[in-house]
Order: structure tokens, then C-alpha cells, then sequence
């Protein structure tokens, strides 16, 4: 399964939110009460929080690097570690927002059975989800694409540091940093930076992030569909569903007969398969859906 370029980056087109989002809520409660519930997220769900996403329409157009372009040419591989080494605190300082903890407490009240993501930011983990498959990897992990060996990009953090000292500094007195999606920075003078290699065999190191033309391990997507399979409503959460690494578990949903539904600004590539869409702020119409679910035992 791969993510494909194609319009990934592309602004969506701006839509009027529903005009009654409690009506919409109570719909959304009512097509999950007596079910067993597995959400999918995308982005929109972690705007409260400040991280950015690739779609909304206030969102710039943007250029994510395609593995490709990372593992074969070391000008494009430099330049995203510089973006990164930036980029990585301000999602690792960032808090799940209140969408974030309402879903985790569905889980611990059994309204949900786990929480399918192709967000990066750990958000989920940080509210205290359990039950997570992470579609397109993490910012806290990094790989060598040799030997495989894993490490924690705290650890690489201090690496780079100690090779690119007072690299941030440098940066922030140029002006503002903007914050862009997948852990990095809107850079764009990074020809002095440093990398680092893999210490075991001096190999390539890439952080454990699904780059746009880069297949999904098949092992995440085995667990997103045992998660589907369980389920028995599909409910998107902050996602247009552009990338087919998310829309194919909307499919493998439709197509085993189990309702969809898709709360997101603007419209999704799932509209036309959802049992109930609902155009409207996640933090919002997730509250408003709390509050006619059952309460806890």
C-alpha cells in the first residue's frame, strides 16, 4: 500500500459547515450506540493541538518529499534532516486537544475498539488511547535502512546537535519558523547542516515515517483490518481520505456491508459511501456526540 502523491498537498475546497451540528452529533451517537466502533483519523484532528495539516483549506500548498526523492539524492536527505531537527520538538511538545481524549475515554468505556491513524504526532497515545495502529509510522522512532537497526530520535537529536551546534539558534534569528506536517520545518538555507549515520554499520538512517510513494508495512495493515473486521461502524475522524493508504479500509468497510460515517471540514473521497457524513469541527461535533452517548457503567 502506498501513499500517492498525487493532490496530497492540495488546499481542499472550502464548505459551509452544517448548520446544526448538535442534530448532526445525535445522528453520528445514534448510528454507534449497541455497536462496536473503530475510528479512523487523519489530520483535522490534530489542528486544535497546532500541528498543521496537508489539506485544510487554510493550508498552504506544499510539497511533501516522496521517499524517492530522500533515499536518492543526499542534497534532498540533508535538507529534510535540517527541517526535521526543528520541526520534530514542536510535535513532540505538542498535547492531544479535547478530540484526542474523547476518544480514548470511549475506549476505556468499550464505545470504541481501537483508533486507526495516519497521523505521525503520537496524539493519541499522549490521551491515553491503547488500541493503536499507526498507518504511517511515528516522529519518535528512527530506522536504518541497512541493517534495520531502530533508535529513538531523542537519541539522534543529541547527535545532531553535537555535529550542527547552535543550528537553531542560527535559524529563529532569521525571523519565524512556520511549523510544517510530519515533523519538520519550513526551511529553506540548509546547505551547512550535518548528518548523521547509522552508528552500527554507517548506514542511511530515515525516520519511521511512510513517505509519500513508500508502501505501508504490511503488518500495519494486517492489524487496521483485524480492527475493521471486529468493528461493525467505520467512523472517520479529520480526514478527506485522499491518500488510499486510509480510504481502503472505508472500502473494505462498504464493501463488507458495515456503515461509514465521516465527520471532516469539507468534502471527503468517501461522501458518496458514507451512511452519514457531517461537515463540522471535530472537537465540536465529538463533545456534542459524547453527550448523547450512553454514560459510563
Amino acid at each position: 500500500m502506498v501513499r500517492v502523491r498525487e493532490t496530497a498537498w492540495t488546499p481542499a475546497e472550502r464548505t459551509a459547515p452544517d448548520r446544526d451540528p448538535a442534530e448532526r452529533a445525535a445522528a453520528l451517537a445514534g448510528l454507534m450506540r449497541g455497536r462496536r466502533t473503530v475510528i479512523v483519523t487523519g489530520a483535522g484532528i490534530s489542528t486544535p493541538s497546532g500541528i498543521p495539516d496537508y489539506r485544510g483549506p487554510d493550508s498552504p500548498g506544499r510539497t511533501p518529499m516522496t521517499y524517492q526523492q530522500f533515499v536518492g539524492d543526499p542534497g534532498f536527505r540533508r535538507h529534510y534532516w535540517a527541517r526535521n531537527h526543528l520541526g520534530w520538538r514542536h510535535m513532540e511538545a505538542a498535547r492531544p486537544n479535547a478530540a484526542h481524549l474523547l476518544l480514548a475515554d470511549w475506549e476505556r468505556r468499550g464505545l470504541v475498539s481501537g483508533v486507526i491513524t495516519q497521523n505521525v504526532d503520537l496524539l493519541h497515545l499522549k490521551a491515553g488511547s491503547r488500541r493503536i495502529v499507526d498507518l504511517h509510522g511515528t516522529y519518535a522512532v528512527v530506522t536504518c535502512l541497512n541493517c534495520g537497526a531502530r533508535r529513538s530520535r531523542w537519541a539522534l537529536h543529541d547527535d545532531l546537535e553535537a555535529l550542527n551546534p547552535d543550528f537553531a539558534e542560527r535559524v529563529a534569528s532569521r525571523g519565524a519558523i512556520e511549523v510544517a506536517p510530519d515533523a519538520d520545518a519550513v526551511l529553506d538555507d540548509t546547505a551547512d547542516f550535518r548528518m548523521v549515520d547509522c552508528p552500527g554499520c554507517a548506514g542511511m538512517l530515515k525516520p519511521d515515517i511512510v513517505y509519500f510513494g513508500e508502501n505501508v508495512p504490511a503488518a500495519r495493515v494486517q492489524e487496521a483490518n483485524a480492527l475493521v473486521d471486529e468493528s461493525d461502524v467505520v467512523v472517520v475522524v479529520g480526514s478527506s481520505l485522499t491518500v488510499r493508504s486510509g480510504y481502503r479500509f472505508v472500502r473494505w468497510a462498504v464493501t463488507t456491508g458495515k456503515p461509514v460515517a465521516v465527520l471532516n471540514r469539507g468534502r471527503t473521497r468517501a461522501h458518496d459511501e458514507a451512511t452519514l457524513t457531517i461537515d463540522g469541527d471535530c472537537v465540536e461535533v465529538l463533545e456534542l456526540t459524547d453527550a448523547a452517548l450512553p454514560d459510563p457503567a
